[in-house]
């Protein structure tokens, strides 16, 4: 997909389809008023009738309207003046990209980011425009053998348009190249979570991870089971002792900062399939541990975005990985493991396993010395009975860097919400034969296994994101989100010198 911004009347712009936007009620932001002049009036008078529902998302295909040289035009309601805010005007746009996924016209324009919202400068707008468009145009259908359907999927504009009434700066070419990069990582975390663990393995992970660090010119080290016994990770080794795939530990260096900066380290949990090992899951919905690994697609997605941006940062990238099978050698509930860390963990499930790769990962992450740790896990059913699907769980032993992360996520859109992190919830994880257990029992199952993570992380400041409820989707819709990377993204834009705000 390519972007371009324009300016200009949007009723002489000859284009395949104009999107524009309209309040419920008929008042018109300035860019539709323009070409409402141009259509004597057509488009207030069709909103006043009816024709164009309240409903922020709603929309109404206009072809060949008067006086304006589009072919097409897309109206969007924006929803009711008074309520109109970030999620209407994001409403407005993810209607406008799933029409542009569809339609026939090979290019457009789109006048929805020129629109003001509070608080909101053109630029973000743009940036999040551009983000929210590039992924409305996502598909996957790799493995569909009908090429004929897959063609006719994959029409739809590929060259857009973002029309505004300000003059073009440089400011607003970077933040239109952002969305669009971070959109490029969502994709690549979406491919790998939608594949299928038989493809998706370990090693296919580590593949990815090393492609891209030749494409974008950064370091890949890829330790393997004999690297991991001398370094001791044992925790980590107990999960990957029931699966017949070799587990892989993932190293990614980008430096893009100054030589003595302080990196970000991000960890990524990788578990490319999920049976809960001797702790067998329930057979309904099991396909969906193929998702298990979103956290480790998270990463690599937003290195990938990192990249494209060319942020000036450093950044390193750690994705313990490996399946949680079942099997004649895994580790069963009762086992005492010992981490690299030197503490013992009494495993009292096997399918609590990816605080088991965690915690070694965050113990390796040390090294680094760095500015701050955040791992992201699809770690607890627990955080989906908590809170849904909407908002990613995190948890933090420094409150500045949750608020950081709580910030940044309100802005991107892709939100997270703060539980507490205490120090009573730690006596949950008391066990009569090892350090701890991997499990606090049947209460507060998710700030137990933050609790867990917390004590390897105590060299460090540390956030925790539990993405078990918004890494995915279930049901007509399923499919991998992307998140967190738009999150992620935005925070590591955020720390980048010179970032305004």
């Amino acid at each position: 997909m390519e972007f371009t911004i324009k300016t200009g009347s949007p009723a002489k712009l000859k284009t395949g389809l104009l999107v524009l936007g309209a309040f419920a009620g008929g008042k018109l932001p300035a860019l539709t008023a323009a070409a409402d002049g141009s259509a004597e009036g057509r488009i207030e008078a069709l909103i006043k009738r009816g024709d164009l529902e309240d409903k922020a998302g709603s929309t109404l295909l206009l072809p060949d309207l008067p006086g304006v040289q589009a072919e097409r035009v897309l109206l969007v309601s924006l929803g009711k003046e008074d309520e109109f805010g970030d999620k209407a005007w994001r409403d407005a746009l993810g209607a406008a990209a799933k029409a542009l996924a569809c339609t026939p016209a090979k290019d457009a324009v789109i006048a929805l980011a020129d629109i003001e919202l509070d608080k909101r400068g053109l630029p973000w707008r743009l940036q999040q425009a551009a983000r929210i468009l590039a992924d409305g145009a996502y598909r996957f259908d790799t493995l569909k053998s009908d090429k004929d359907k897959k063609d006719k999927k994959h029409r739809g504009a590929k060259k857009l348009a973002l029309l505004v009434t300000s003059e073009l700066t440089a400011e607003l070419d970077t933040a239109v190249l952002q969305g669009h990069a971070v959109a490029t990582g969502m994709a690549l975390a979406k491919d790998l979570g939608n594949l299928p663990g038989n493809l998706c393995t370990p090693t296919h992970l580590a593949d990815t991870a090393e492609s891209l660090g030749k494409q974008y010119e950064f370091d890949v080290e890829v330790l393997d089971r004999d690297d991991m016994k001398k370094l001791g990770m044992g925790s980590f080794l107990s999960v990957a002792r029931g699966s017949h795939q070799p587990p892989k530990f993932i190293v990614m260096h980008y430096k893009g900062g100054k030589a003595k900066a302080k990196p970000i380290v991000l960890v990524g949990k990788g578990i490319t399939f999920d049976t809960g090992g001797i702790s067998l899951k329930p057979a309904a919905e099991m396909d969906e541990m193929k998702y298990d690994m979103c956290g480790a697609a998270s990463v690599l997605g937003t290195f990938k975005a990192v990249a494209q941006m060319g942020l000036p940062i450093n950044l390193v990238g750690l994705i313990p990985t490996t399946e949680n099978m079942p099997g004649g050698g895994a580790t069963k509930p009762g086992d005492v493991v010992t981490s690299m860390s030197g503490q013992t963990i009494e495993v009292l499930n096997t399918d609590a396993e990816g605080r088991l790769i965690l915690c070694d990962a965050l113990t390796y992450a040390e090294r680094f010395k760095p500015d701050c740790v955040i791992d992201i896990a699809t770690l607890t059913g627990a955080c989906v009975v908590a809170l849904g699907k909407i908002p990613s769980g995190l948890l933090a032993n420094d409150d500045e860097l949750a608020a950081e992360i709580l910030k940044r996520g309100t802005e991107s859109g892709d939100r997270a919400w703060q539980l507490p992190l205490w120090d009573e919830y730690q006596e949950l994880l008391k066990s009569n034969f090892a350090d701890m257990g991997n499990i606090g029992g049947r209460y507060a199952g998710t700030i137990t296994a933050a609790c867990f993570l917390s004590r390897f992380t105590k060299d460090y400041k540390w956030a925790h994101l539990d993405i078990a409820g918004t890494a995915w989707v279930s049901g007509d819709a399923k499919g991998a989100t992307g998140r967190p990377v738009p999150l992620l993204s935005a925070f590591l834009i955020g720390r980048a010198p010179g970032a305004a705000g």
